[in-house]
């Protein structure tokens, strides 16, 4: 059982580089930071943590194969694991279509483009010469110039073929879900991968990617997870809100809602405590604490501890720290 936290550079630097300091002495393993073009950059950010920290392991959380080449993102993440004395993972994914489409970057063939990637990525981890004539990557005799280290690299998976594809080839998988149902389905399709690869589940590191919100006040906790909850239930598909008892309709609205920029409505009703109950690690410590054995007990081996954290991150840094990683 380890414990991950993510941090998202819309707050400065140096702020996060205290907020990781901080997980760091309550007892955190990971560090994950997001990579938005709109936000502070994410290698920049991992190497003032770098230097702010002495174990605590640093990720991205997570870069995709399209905004940067795959050498690159090779080069960056092997200067982390150099400035952080061996302390780097690449956390990797197909990346978000929306986000794409407003940087005028065509989103093709998620599925090949990151496998390829991580092909590739294998080979400038080792020291290779890479060449590699895929569909979607393609190299023509690239190499390091210094060694990166052997970094271990983590997919975003949610679908059911990267998540296949994850336990194919990946270290570690990162799943954003917060409920043990969701996991009992994501497991499976792991573990189809893992066979097809010949591989032992005990080899991959399952990583629940939590929207994440503590308080010994539920109530506050609650309301600080509803916007992050709505987000969640807007981009989920209906076969997900159908697992969870909730009505798809009800996306229409949130979604609706989203586009309006009237958040007044998210934090009132609109945003149900099913909602929240489905797509959260929400509550008081006793409360978070037994969502996270929950999820531990389904085959979950790493709890990452995703936005909002909780009303005031600092309190519950420490919370989470004392009444839960403290406990494990």
């Amino acid at each position: 059982m380890t414990f991950g936290i993510e941090f998202v550079p819309s707050d400065p630097v140096l702020k996060i580089a205290h907020y990781a300091k901080l997980a760091e002495q309550s007892g955190f393993d990971n560090v994950w930071v997001t990579d938005h073009f709109n936000n502070r950059d994410v290698y920049t950010t991992l190497a003032v943590l770098a230097n702010n920290t002495n174990s605590i392991k640093l990720g991205t959380g997570v870069t995709n194969p399209y905004t940067r080449n795959i050498g690159i993102t090779a080069s960056s993440i092997g200067a982390i694991n150099e400035i952080s004395g061996g302390r780097a993972i690449l956390g990797i994914g197909p990346g978000d279509k929306a986000t794409f489409d407003s940087m005028g970057i065509s989103w093709e063939k998620p599925l090949t483009t990151t496998k390829e990637s991580v092909t590739a990525l294998r080979g400038y981890f080792a020291g290779e010469n890479v060449s590699l004539d895929g569909e979607m990557v393609k190299v023509g005799g690239a190499k390091m110039a210094f060694k990166t280290g052997d970094i271990p690299i983590y997919l975003g998976a949610q679908g059911p073929k990267m998540l296949q594809l994850a336990g194919e080839v990946a270290d570690g998988i990162l799943i954003n879900g917060s409920h043990p149902r969701d996991f009992d389905v994501a497991l499976d399709k792991i573990k189809e991968g893992a066979e097809n690869a010949g591989r032992d589940m005990n080899d991959i590191d399952i990583a629940a990617y939590t929207c994440f919100s503590i308080d010994k006040d539920a109530e506050k906790a609650k309301q600080e997870a509803k916007v992050v909850v709505a987000f969640i239930v807007a981009g989920s598909p209906d076969v997900v809100l159908e697992r969870h008892g909730i009505d798809p309709e009800a996306k229409k609205n949130i979604s609706d809602a989203i586009s309006k920029g009237d958040f007044k409505s998210l934090m009132g009703d609109m945003v149900t405590d099913d909602m929240v109950n489905a797509f959260s690690v929400c509550g008081t410590p006793e409360d978070c604490k037994q969502r996270v054995d929950e999820l531990f007990n389904t085959g979950v081996t790493q709890i990452v501890v995703g936005s909002p954290i909780g009303p005031k991150k600092e309190k519950a840094i420490k919370l989470i720290g004392k009444e839960i990683i403290g406990g494990k």
